[in-house]
């Protein structure tokens, strides 16, 4: 029974061993830690992205199948205006 005991407590200090080491060591679980975290950013980041995209490819059929879109775009792209048309041009301060 004492040598059972004594086993167990020596795997419960190697244990322990590990288990502090794992925490301490580069690879280990600050390792991890960091690993998680850059996951978490990454998809973060993938789903402003997808966002993004998804307006993007709105803005593209508009342009696609509206003129009044295009025109839009042609007048805040380009500054394009009609033949005739005064543009004024206010400035905040």
């Amino acid at each position: 029974m004492a040598s059972r005991r004594t086993l167990l407590w020596a795997a419960v200090a190697v244990g322990l061993a590990l288990a502090a080491w794992s925490a301490s060591a580069e690879g280990g679980f600050r390792r991890y830690l960091k690993l998680s975290n850059d996951v978490a950013a990454l998809r973060d980041k993938n789903v402003k992205l997808a966002a993004k995209n998804a307006a993007l490819l709105r803005e593209i059929d508009a342009l696609r199948k509206s003129p009044e879109a295009q025109e839009q775009a042609a007048r805040e792209d380009l500054g394009f205006v009609r033949p005739n048309e005064v543009i004024f041009t206010l400035e905040r301060q």
